[in-house]
Order: C-alpha cells, then structure tokens, then sequence
C-alpha cells in the first residue's frame, strides 16, 4: 500500500491501514485540512464554496462521499460537479466564484490509485507554500467542525462539462466551420473514464460526425495502463487504420492530457502535441511560450522561428504557469500532452488542446502525419539511477554541474546542460531515491548515449564518494 502526502495534494492506493494507504481517515484528515485552510484564508467571508468532481474510477463515489460529507461538517457549502474532468472543475471554480475546489483522481495512474488535487480561488493548483502550510495543519489536526445549525449545504450540478465545452467553442481560434467542412473520421480511446462523457459530447459540438469509440464506458475499468504511451495504445493504433480514419484521439482519465495517432496508425508524440498546438497558435498571434526543462526543445525551435521568446520552467504543472504568467507567455504546458492556454484557462486541458488542434489540421489541409514531419524531429531518452541511503544527492548535482560548467546550465529544477541543440536534464524525485535522468537529440541513439554519458559520470562520483568515506 501507498499513501504519497505532497504540498499538491494526496494521492495513494485504496485500502491498508490509516498513514499506510489512501483510508477513509487518511481522506477525511486531508480534507479536513484543506476545508481549515480555505476558511481561514476566508475569515470575513460568512459562508465558504468549493467544487468538487470526479473521474470515473472505481473508488471515486466512495472518495467523493468522504470528501463533501467533511466540508459539509467544517460549515462549507459544497458544489457536486459529480463525474467531470479536471479542466473542467478547473474552470467551474471560477464560473461559480467559489473560494477553491477539490478533483478526485489519481490522474494517469492505475484503477488501485485515487487522489486529492487541490485547487485555489482561481481555480489553479496551490502553490507550494500553501502546500506547506495545508500539511502541517494535517499534521497538527486543528479542525473545529461546525456546530449542527452552521453545516454546509450540499448541492449536484452536472452542467459544468457542456459550460466547459461552450467557453471552448467561443475561442477565437476554434474554427467549427473549417473543422466541420473536412469531414473528419476520428477514433477515441477515453480509457473508461469521464473522457468517454466529455470528448464525444466536444467533438460532435465541433461538427465531428464520424466517430468511433474506444473505451468510452465511464466505470473506471481500465482496459489498459492509463498512461497514454505509446505502448498503453495498441488497439488505437489498429483501429485508426482499420476504419481509415484522419486521426486518433487518446486522454488520460481526468482529460488533461492529450495523445494524438497519426492515419497510419504512428504515433503524433505527446511532446509534440503542445508544440502543434503552440505552433497553430502562434502562427495567429505573436507571442511568448514556456514548457518544462525536461520537455522537447522543438517547441522553443518553432516559438523563436515564430520570432516570439520561449521559457523554460521547472518541471510541474504550477511551476510552468507561474512562468507563463510571469513572461505573459500566450500558450504553454508540458511534454506530457498537456496544453495550457491561458485564454480559456490557467491548467492542462486536453478538450481546449483537441479543438485548437483539430483547426490547427483542418486549415493545414493534409494528413496527420504530414503535419507531424514539418516539426524539427528529437528524441528524448527517459532514465533513471535508484540511489542507496545515504547518498548525497545535491553533492552529485554540483559536482555535475562543476564537470561541465563550460556549457550552459540552467539550476532552477536539477541541472539542464546544453550541447548545442542537445540537452541532458537531472533532478531528484521528490517520493522516491532515484535521480531522473532525461536526454534529448535529433538521433535516439545520440540520445541514449547522452544519457548513458551522464549515467557513468554519476556513478564515478559515487565511487569517489565512497573511497573518501
């Protein structure tokens, strides 16, 4: 069992012991603590609102219950978005003004995982400060429940989806008409989640008429790893050429990230599912761009052809908006598919990324795969070293960082070295002793080998480490 306490929230696997796994008291505590922390941010407030949805998973109305039954007992009143995605209570924070909001899932991991991710007034993520602070006051357990004349109310509201879904549509860069005019055949794997809800209901809305569905039953029965990867989308794949459709569509369970097949059954590439986007974008408006240091150098490759600034940010959803905001970046997220467009909304949004997307391709006017080929081609390698306890790990870094200080190096998350149009990013996992090992060139094996330079680097300063001791 697995219980995982984070400044983003709480996730684990259902079951164990309390502190052990995701229990029933290791969810009331977190959202006792969450609901204290709102309504101390909110002491001249006489009554407090959160929102709180849910993917599909099999433990979610058993979590779901937990949750708002807690709030209810601090005095809170609740909004039941009841199944959605995370986007989507994103956004409901906010078209409700509500004082913060709560999403059930486990995002990409497997049917055994569940979660608690929170959310501020602004419907955005908490930063890592009010993270801090939030745990801490789990720790303590100083929650006062409400006396039985001040509980909270309790209210269903299902609508937030097709609200979502209409704010997409009156974007600017939504072309309905040109998406509608090409006639477009398109699969979709929604991994039996609140996908199968959302994307149909998105794409029907964008003129889309010809649409076969995979794994739209939202239960929480995942028929394969949830991760949208490329080896979790065999059947995708096939059936993309079997019904000779133009494109496949693939979110993970709470729709923030979004994988896109080519006609012929290859993978577009979650990085380069943002770089498209971006690259629609910004072929419309000038303006600047951000992801993470570990994602794809292409996209910085078609925002400065764009003559516009890329940024990189550290690695995590917040980090990458508080640098969108802070270089007022106008589209912006992470290699992992997820597209942040500030327009609509400050968070991952795979709906928004489907229908820019989907415009980006209809007023390209060819194939799938022929928009993927005129993007610079990287590969990226994905390693890891698990370390022994007692390792040094920020000593490895810097010594690292000493090794090859006559290339630029950027420190704000690990350490990215530069080789020219090459990169190897290090940072420590914050839940595991591992340092994450990322590389990227435009040859996998230049890639690999990257990584594999690094790899022995690491271990040669722990061999000397340990002949000092």
């Amino acid at each position: 069992m697995t219980l995982i306490k984070s400044i983003s929230g709480i996730r684990g696997t259902i079951g164990g012991k309390p502190g052990q796994g995701l229990s029933p008291i290791d969810i009331v505590k977190f959202t006792s603590a969450y609901g204290t922390w709102i309504k101390s941010k909110n002491q001249s407030k006489k009554s407090i609102k959160i929102v709180v949805g849910r993917d599909a998973r099999i433990s979610g109305e058993m979590v779901n219950h937990l949750v708002t039954g807690t709030l209810i007992g601090l005095g809170i009143n609740v909004i039941d978005a009841g199944l959605s995605t995370t986007p989507t209570v994103e956004m409901a924070v906010t078209m409700e003004k509500a004082d913060g909001g709560i999403i059930l899932t486990a995002s990409h991991n497997p049917k055994q995982w569940n979660a608690l991710k929170l959310l501020n007034e602004k419907g955005e993520f908490i930063s890592a400060k009010d993270g801090e602070d939030l745990l801490a006051l789990a720790e303590s357990e100083s929650f006062t429940f409400a006396e039985v004349t001040a509980l909270g109310s309790y209210t269903q509201d299902h609508s937030f989806i097709k609200k979502h879904i209409d704010k997409i549509l009156e974007l600017p860069l939504v072309d309905k008409a040109a998406i509608k005019s090409k006639k477009f055949k398109i699969v979709i794997d929604c991994v039996n989640s609140t996908g199968g809800i959302a994307v149909p209901m998105l794409l029907k809305e964008l003129g889309v008429e010809d649409i076969t569905e995979l794994y739209c039953t939202p239960d929480g029965n995942f028929p394969h790893n949830p991760e949208p990867l490329p080896e979790n989308l065999r059947d995708i794949s096939k059936a993309v050429v079997k019904n000779k459709a133009h494109l496949g569509i693939v979110v993970d369970p709470d729709v923030d990230r979004l994988a896109l097949v080519c006609e012929d059954g290859e993978m577009f590439g979650e990085e380069y599912t943002l770089v498209a986007v971006a690259d629609y974008v910004l072929k419309n408006k000038k303006g600047n761009t951000v992801s993470n240091l570990s994602s794809t150098r292409a996209l910085r490759d078609i925002t400065e052809k764009a003559k516009c600034e890329y940024n990189a940010a550290a690695v995590g959803e917040v980090n990458v908006v508080e640098m969108m905001k802070a270089t007022k970046a106008i589209i912006g997220g992470e290699g992992n598919g997820g597209v942040i467009y500030p327009e609509l909304h400050y968070g991952r949004d795979a709906l928004a990324g489907i229908a820019l997307f989907l415009t980006h391709l209809a007023k390209y006017g060819k194939s799938c795969s022929m928009l993927r080929a005129s993007y610079p081609n990287y590969h990226i390698s994905k390693n890891k070293i698990e370390l022994t306890p007692g390792i040094d790990v920020d000593h490895i870094l810097e010594a690292i960082q000493k090794k090859y200080k006559k290339q630029p190096i950027n420190t704000i998350d690990g350490v990215k070295i530069e080789f020219n149009k090459e990169w190897v990013h290090l940072r420590k996992s914050n839940t595991e002793p591992i340092i994450r090992i990322y590389s990227e060139s435009e040859h996998e094996t230049t890639a690999d080998n990257l990584a594999e330079k690094i790899i022995m680097d690491i271990k040669e300063i722990i061999k000397q480490e340990a002949i000092l001791k």
